[in-house]
């Protein structure tokens, strides 16, 4: 009887807030919106370190490699 009773209740009940596929649509939709934000925000940190130009720094492409002001 307790099992037709909670049946009963929970059919009567209607929409009781989001389902499950709900929550996992959501989820993913933040989840996305996060991995866009960070590799935005990855890319635009790269690309501005990239740009710092330090000279005699290993790789660098310039400068004297021994360091110091050169000969």
């Amino acid at each position: 009887m307790e099992i037709r009773r909670r049946i009963a209740r929970a059919q009567q009940s209607g929409d009781r807030g989001a389902s499950a596929i709900e929550w996992v649509i959501i989820t993913g939709v933040l989840v996305a919106l996060a991995a866009a934000v960070g590799l935005t925000l990855y890319n635009r940190i790269t690309e501005e370190a990239d740009a710092i130009d330090i000279p005699g720094a290993p790789g660098s492409g310039g400068g004297n490699p021994g360091g110091g002001d050169g000969p």
